[in-house]
């Protein structure tokens, strides 16, 4: 453990030098939410809504969009990476174990969708005059768990991939489901009945950071049914909890 730190750190860096990283998993969801608002029709109250605009209904998906191409895509496509070089079979020969390397980056990781959440939360405040999240402790929670069960499923890939290119492929697959299922490209309300009830158990529970986000905007995507807070927090801590277990029996480390 006493390597960790230093591990972090070079991780951190390399993690900088991936622009296209840095630019779609940390800055793309403040700036994608910053091009919406100026949108005019995005900006006007709707009585549909409750009184809210779109824009502040749409704000907790453009943060899910960093988190899931960070845990499904970044992460992976490193991991692979380091078991294809024979990163992770040398490590194991000296006494930083190849675990260390696999938890710095999950810190690496996690960092960055911190930011990213806090930068975007930010912008949103202070240029479009969405207020932050009603109930901060429930919204932490959401994020927590919702993002423990992306990085399951990403580590899953990160296990059975062989290669870097198998494991861009297989997050391209998965961000473009994730996102599909889960409600992030087509409002709820407009998705058939089977697509909503598939959405309710998809990473990272959108319905569940958006009640905690705002409670109007909860109770606009609640029309279209789905599970209350509690009960889809629990799915995404099982699905996390199960995808771990899964990616943990097939990670091979080389």
């Amino acid at each position: 453990m006493r390597a960790l730190p230093k591990m972090v750190e070079v991780e951190t860096k390399l993690f900088l030098r991936d622009s296209a990283t840095v630019v779609f998993g940390v800055l793309f969801p403040a700036g994608l939410l910053l091009g919406l608002g100026a949108v005019p029709a995005l900006g006007e109250p709707s009585p549909d809504t409750g009184g809210l605009r779109s824009i502040d209904i749409w704000a907790p998906t453009a943060l899910v969009f960093g988190m899931v191409m960070i845990a499904v895509q970044h992460v992976p496509a490193v991991i692979a990476t380091y078991r294809e070089r024979g990163i992770l079979r040398r490590l194991s020969t000296t006494p930083a174990h190849p675990r260390s390397v696999l938890l710095a980056q999950m810190i690496v990781a996690f960092a960055s969708v911190v930011v990213s959440a806090a930068l975007m939360i930010f912008l949103a405040w202070a240029v479009l005059d969405i207020a932050p999240p009603e109930r901060p402790l429930e919204f932490v929670v959401a994020f927590v768990v919702g993002y423990a069960a992306l990085l399951g499923l990403g580590m899953i890939s990160a296990a059975v991939a062989p290669t870097s290119g198998a494991a861009n492929q297989i997050g391209t697959l998965l961000f473009v489901a994730l996102m599909f299922f889960g409600g992030a490209f087509l409002p709820r309300v407009v998705m058939p009945d089977v697509l909503r009830e598939v959405g309710e158990f998809i990473p990272p529970g959108l319905q569940a950071l958006t009640a905690a986000w705002s409670a109007e905007a909860g109770e606009v995507t609640a029309t279209a049914g789905g599970q209350p807070f509690w009960p889809q927090v629990a799915i995404m801590a099982g699905i996390a909890v199960i995808a771990s277990a899964i990616a943990a029996k097939l990670f091979r480390w080389e």
